[in-house]
């Protein structure tokens, strides 16, 4: 065999498959998961859109107090779109190894595009759904448009990324242990009230506040907010705090994925 024919592929092209890959994986996970029947692929914001809303009207009916004179669809809106990417991505990386085993045949599927596939599709479901219920509120006046809609796409895409590197570290662990599967639900559920959604970290006793900001999660929805309202609440946050967790939790992650990949068996 020549040297040339060892030699690895430029890195455009390596782009040029991982994209094709990626591509590839994504279309089956939308047609395998929402089929060609009903309005099809546009449940992947639809779903986000509806769990929003219901959230939304179910405060408007109670006229629940959330520390803040905020509109209460302002105040859904930038907290529960943002559970949406730190709850579900998991959700879609757990078991999935073992599900998709059979994929893992072709030579230039990974597990880590696995991953990416749901963790993409996910983020990418949530993020219209945050956007056009932002644009659909702003329209009928129920909240005004954000004062920085920068600071915003910052706190989103923190989030995003630390909803992706939580994935990608439970789906790997997962693989290693069925019991993630049993615990990562009843654990999410419990960190739900924690996360930020249903408070402003301002209007929480000082100790308490202490404790609820060790969770990386409240600042990335604390700065959402901040880009949102401004100068209307006093928001609570440490934006390197995060990126730090991101970091950390995405090294982590990568490094337990690393490990999995060698061992995984394709079936």
């Amino acid at each position: 065999m020549s040297s040339d024919s060892l030699r690895k592929p430029p890195l455009k092209e390596s782009f040029a498959v991982q994209g094709r890959v990626l591509g590839a994986l994504l279309i089956r996970e939308v047609i395998t998961r929402y089929g060609r029947h009903n309005i099809g692929f546009l449940w992947l914001f639809v779903e986000p859109m509806l769990f929003t809303l219901g959230v939304t009207a179910l405060w408007t009916a109670t006229k629940s107090i959330h520390g803040s004179d905020l509109p209460i669809a302002a105040f859904a809106l930038t907290g529960y779109s943002t559970v949406l990417l730190w709850r579900n991505l998991p959700g879609r990386t757990i078991g999935a190894i073992r599900a998709n085993s059979a994929l893992l045949y072709h030579r230039n599927i990974k597990p880590l595009d696995i991953y990416l596939a749901r963790i993409l599709l996910e983020v990418g479901g949530a993020s219209i759904s945050f956007m056009v219920l932002g644009l659909i509120f702003i329209a009928v006046e129920w909240i005004a448009p954000p004062e920085d809609i920068l600071m915003v796409a910052a706190g989103w895409l923190a989030m995003a990324w630390f909803g992706a590197a939580l994935a990608i570290f439970l789906g790997t662990v997962s693989y290693l242990n069925d019991l993630v599967d049993k615990f990562w639900g009843p654990f999410s559920y419990l960190l739900f009230p924690l996360s930020g959604a249903a408070f402003l970290v301002s209007a929480l006793p000082r100790n308490f506040q202490e404790i609820v900001l060790l969770l990386p999660m409240v600042h990335g929805v604390e700065l959402v907010r901040d880009g949102y309202f401004g100068s209307k609440i006093t928001a609570i946050y440490d934006f390197s705090y995060l990126l730090i967790c991101n970091l950390v939790l995405s090294v982590i992650g990568l490094l337990f994925l690393r490990y999995v990949s060698r061992r995984v068996v394709p079936g």
